[in-house]
């Protein structure tokens, strides 16, 4: 299990395609507040989100209700700022894998907090990010892959056309 951390996403599209990501790999999602869109029932059924049901879903008002209401062992934090690439980090079951909003990345005292856990997915120095469904997607199936792709198959189309 990989538990996905989203702290106060902006863009509706992005939390959408990453709650996609969670629900075909079984993963957990969880938003901090504030969000930068509505998640409610009726919000999700006219987006047309029909995987929604699948998303294994909390959201909290703050950083800190999130480690007040769960057991963080193993964090690890995603910005462009850290020191090291992610192919150096261990990934284990219950990994949570943190990212900030899209306008800013993650709080400065968080990151600071936490500095020997920030890793970065590598790119060409003049771009300034990955979008941020792509880097929850690269370092969530990184993690899967490190863990042997628990309880996935690999069996079925891939996007836009077969396996094969």
């Amino acid at each position: 299990m990989v538990n996905i951390v989203l702290v106060e996403p902006e863009i509706p599209q992005n939390c959408g395609n990453i709650a996609r990501t969670c629900a075909a790999t079984r993963c957990r999602l969880h938003l901090v507040e504030p969000l930068g869109f509505d998640i409610s029932e009726r919000a999700v059924r006219r987006a047309g989100l029909d995987y929604w049901p699948m998303v294994d879903l909390t959201v909290y008002p703050s950083l800190d209700e999130l480690f007040r209401r769960n057991d963080v062992c193993e964090l690890w934090l995603a910005t462009t700022k850290a020191p090291r690439d992610y192919s150096q980090a261990r990934f284990r079951d219950g990994c949570w894998l943190f990212f900030g909003k899209e306008t800013a990345g993650l709080p400065e005292a968080f990151r600071l907090a936490h500095a020997q856990r920030c890793i970065r997915i590598p790119m060409r120095e003049d771009a300034r990010s990955l979008n941020l469904s792509n880097s929850v997607a690269v370092l969530t199936y990184e993690a899967l892959r490190q863990q042997g792709f628990p309880d996935l198959s690999g069996v079925g189309e891939m996007a836009g056309g077969s396996a094969e």
